[in-house]
Order: structure tokens, then sequence, then C-alpha cells
């Protein structure tokens, strides 16, 4: 497929990006090279090949979701720099 700097300009404008005239050169070399490597891609025999559903054969061990006991409000509290009755005070961050 050869790049055309019409390509280019339609790329450009859905990237929002702008080009100067050398970078715009080295732009279309480089989608040169790489859509002549997607080329070559496509010239391989895969019809033996399963698609992957999963990158890796690695199983998840998931635990069950247990209720257990929890520390009370009071300890959880009592470490805290700055706290109210029930809560953790924190300095605020997010200016309206």
């Amino acid at each position: 497929m050869k790049i055309t700097d019409e390509t280019i300009d339609k790329l450009s404008n859905l990237c929002k990006l702008e080009f100067a005239d050398d970078s715009r050169d080295e732009m279309k070399l480089d989608l040169e090279r790489i859509v002549g490597f997607c080329e070559q891609l496509n010239q391989l025999d895969t019809s033996d090949v399963e698609p992957l559903i999963y990158m890796s054969e690695e199983i998840n061990n998931l635990r069950e979701d247990v209720v257990k006991d929890m520390i009370s409000r009071d300890d959880a509290l009592k470490n805290a720099p700055s706290k109210d009755t029930d809560y953790f005070k924190v300095p605020k961050f997010i200016e309206k």
C-alpha cells in the first residue's frame, strides 16, 4: 500500500497532529514500513493455528468471598493523625 500526502493529511486531522514538511516525509516512510510489515504477516499460513482466547495458560485461583471479623471503628481510628468522632480527617485537595 502506498502512503500518500492525502493519507497523512487525513490521519493527522483524525489524530489532531500537525507535521512540518520534513517530519511529514519521515512519517510517510514510517507508515509505509509498518504497512509493509503487516502485508508480510498476511502472507503467513495460519490455517492450522487456533485463535487465542487468553494470552497465557495461567488460571486464577480465586478465594471464596467470606465475611471475617473486622476491626472496630474505634480501633481503626486509634492511630489516625486527625479524626472526627466517626471519620478520618484528611486535607482538602480538590478545589471547586
